[in-house]
């Protein structure tokens, strides 16, 4: 049993960036798939699908390389824990080197980075960071 899809989907590609895969597959879920649609308008993935089958949905994320092959995802790390929930408001949402990176918060106005979060004047739970 799985406890933290999160995680899961995080690792999932963060081993795949390792071996430099094109894509990576997950089982798919509304919070897995609002994170891939933030990731896709910060430019970090080329695009994501979803396969319809049973018993599950799978969610395909097409990862993205430089012109040389070098990685455009250098680091992702969960924040938010099981064990230990991380939540921010609009105006404390944490800066990733210093605007080089973004964090992932899950808003009631969806999954947004925190560039977006700021703009619409929104805080939440801070899924994960990267750059």
């Amino acid at each position: 049993m799985m406890t933290d899809p999160i995680a899961d989907m995080l690792t999932r590609i963060r081993n795949a960036l390792r071996i430099e895969r094109a894509y990576v597959e997950m089982p798919a879920s509304k919070l897995k798939i609002g994170i891939a649609e933030a990731l896709k308008r910060e430019g970090y993935i080329w695009d994501y699908e979803i396969v319809e089958a049973q018993p599950q949905n799978t969610l395909n994320i097409h990862l993205k390389y430089g012109p040389n092959g070098e990685q455009v995802i250098q680091r992702i790390d969960r924040t938010s824990k099981p064990g230990r929930r991380v939540y921010a408001g609009a105006k404390d949402l944490p800066d990733v080197l210093q605007g080089l990176g973004i964090s992932i918060v899950s808003t009631n106005k969806g999954v947004l980075s925190n560039r977006e979060a700021r703009k619409v004047g929104v805080g939440g739970e801070v899924l994960c960071t990267l750059w």
